[in-house]
């Protein structure tokens, strides 16, 4: 009966463990969906991408806009609105795709520019729960993580906003995700293909060079490059990580000088999946722009590229292309247009200009650029400096709800601030992670130590400009998966009663409410929650998060 009991249980565990992660994934979607119209206007860089990705929605690719635009959109007109000019845009078109399908789907209004977002978010969850499940073996660490998730303050306001890094995080987190089920499946096929120990040669080759699980990596990957150029680093990260997965396996199976052997039979291949494929789709992901670009050649490579107005040394500067205004146009614009597969090598060569003018954007004009909500990368971990990205100030007395005593007033915020609790608990799980990963060589602490260093340390070279603190939003599962292997190793693998599960269960489950309670004490500022000015001060901990 007893082992009646245990084969049931094992057949419906994955019934069991996916239902659970839908249902979460679910509650999260309704969190996000909540009252997502509001505020009613155009937060923060929603003023660029919303119009951006109607435009491609709705045109093929961005046009220039009215300057009353904003004005015009939330007071229902859609038309008119846009030029026939191309506009510069400085980072990739996924993101933006996906937000113009919102738009199409719900209207061009604050709820139809947010949906994609809202769902994207929601998805992000039901992905976290799977791979930490994957990782552990554990359904209840799988739903911790992806509930730590659902419950952070960045990834819940950046879920209800029309900006890319939600998206940006969401391919890169399925990118991971592809990569740790490849690992699975490189062990499982090499054993098969290779029961006995390797006594001599390389091992198994020709049956190891397929690999589809990294083809799905470099199809995510290419995706998040498609969003935001910063997944370079991660997929970088994550490539040389595979090499070194697949050289201990062969290491494992017998195979000498597996390090070396390794590059050449499973990091060539490797490469391809991940890095060509994430190229291909890269490529493909500016199909618009391709079409679209005689258009660019001749409006854009004569424009000046000057966005910021900054306090350095760059003010009044203009540049196309790496050279002042009076410079070179691209070569493509003063050419005659191709036809045929030479037009597609003229567009594609017309790409390659524009990305020159934008890796000048953001290398020149951006380090001379200052902003308000500006902060040093160095301190993000610890939650140094949110972005205010809607505000309505000065509500009086008696007036919208407001039931401040006289003498105060009231306000609405949405503060992108991430649940202060879950980063500084993450803070000390990933110190025990890189113990862990370098002490007891777990493999899955080095997920979430690798995953963590690729997305937060590389912005330490660019504090010089203006760069904000949910651009960390990247690092958060990583973040996530540190805490629940800390809760996993301080529960233990056994099931049976002992002091050391009993602490390490109350432990962990203290975490997880603080979390849920600090998040409910932000939300307020994740929702543009109505609070009097005494109420908005006890929310704001710190001087600098002013």
């Amino acid at each position: 009966m007893a082992a009646a009991r245990t084969v049931r249980a094992r057949v419906e565990d994955p019934v069991v463990s996916w239902t659970a992660a839908i249902a979460l994934a679910l509650v999260a979607l309704a969190l996000r969906l909540w009252n997502l119209g509001e505020p009613r206007e155009f937060e923060f860089d929603e003023t660029y991408y919303a119009k951006d990705a109607w435009s491609l929605a709705n045109h093929g690719y961005v046009r220039d806009y009215v300057d009353d635009a904003n004005e015009q959109i939330l007071a229902g007109t859609t038309e008119g609105l846009w030029e026939s000019e191309p506009s510069m845009i400085v980072h990739p078109e996924v993101g933006k795709w996906l937000i113009g399908i919102g738009e199409r789907l719900f209207g061009m209004d604050p709820f139809g520019w947010r949906v994609a977002s809202a769902v994207v978010g929601a998805l992000m969850v039901l992905v976290m729960v799977r791979l930490v499940r994957r990782m552990t073996g554990s359904t209840v660490l799988g739903l911790t993580a992806g509930l730590l998730l659902s419950l952070d303050g960045l990834h819940f306001v950046l879920s209800r906003l029309a900006l890319l890094d939600i998206f940006l995080a969401f391919f890169t987190l399925c990118a991971v995700a592809c990569v740790v089920a490849d690992r699975d499946w490189y062990r499982a096929r090499l054993a098969a293909l290779a029961p006995d120990p390797v006594t001599s040669g390389w091992g198994p080759v020709r049956g190891l060079l397929w690999r589809p699980w990294l083809l799905g990596a470099g199809v995510c990957f290419g995706l998040a490059l498609g969003t935001k150029w910063t997944a370079a680093y991660p997929l970088a990260a994550f490539g040389i990580l595979v090499w070194a997965w697949s050289a201990g396996a062969r290491r494992a199976a017998g195979v000498r000088r597996a390090t070396l052997r390794s590059a050449l039979v499973d990091g060539v291949p490797a490469f391809a999946w991940m890095v060509l494929v994430a190229m291909v789709v890269y490529v493909a992901s500016w199909t618009g722009w391709l079409v679209h670009a005689p258009e660019y050649e001749q409006s854009l490579s004569s424009t000046q590229y000057t966005r910021y107005s900054g306090t350095g040394q760059c003010e009044g500067d203009s540049f196309v292309d790496g050279a002042p205004e009076e410079g070179r146009r691209w070569p493509t614009a003063t050419e005659p247009d191709a036809s045929g597969p030479a037009e597609a090598v003229q567009s594609l060569r017309s790409l390659w200009s524009y990305h020159q003018d934008l890796f000048t954007f953001h290398t020149h004009f951006l380090s001379c650029s200052s902003h308000t909500y500006a902060s040093k990368p160095s301190g993000w971990l610890l939650m140094n400096r949110p972005v205010g990205v809607a505000a309505d100030t000065g509500i009086e007395p008696g007036t919208r709800g407001c039931d401040a005593p006289e003498g105060s007033d009231c306000l609405r915020q949405v503060l992108l601030l991430g649940t202060p609790v879950l980063w500084w608990g993450g803070l000390l799980a990933l110190l025990v992670a890189v113990a862990t990963w370098v002490g007891a060589r777990d493999w899955r602490a080095g997920v979430a130590v690798v995953g963590t260093a690729s997305t937060w340390l590389p912005w330490l070279q660019y504090d010089d400009r203006p760069i904000f603190l949910f651009y960390v939003s990247l690092s958060l599962p990583f973040v996530v998966i540190a805490i629940v292997l800390a809760m996993g190793r301080s529960v233990g693998p056994s099931r049976v009663p002992t002091p050391r599960r009993t602490v390490g269960v109350v432990l962990s489950g203290s975490f997880v409410v603080l979390v849920l309670l600090n998040f409910a004490w932000f939300w307020p500022v994740y929702t543009n929650g109505l609070l009097t000015h005494s109420e908005w001060l006890d929310r704001i901990w710190f001087q600098r998060w002013i």
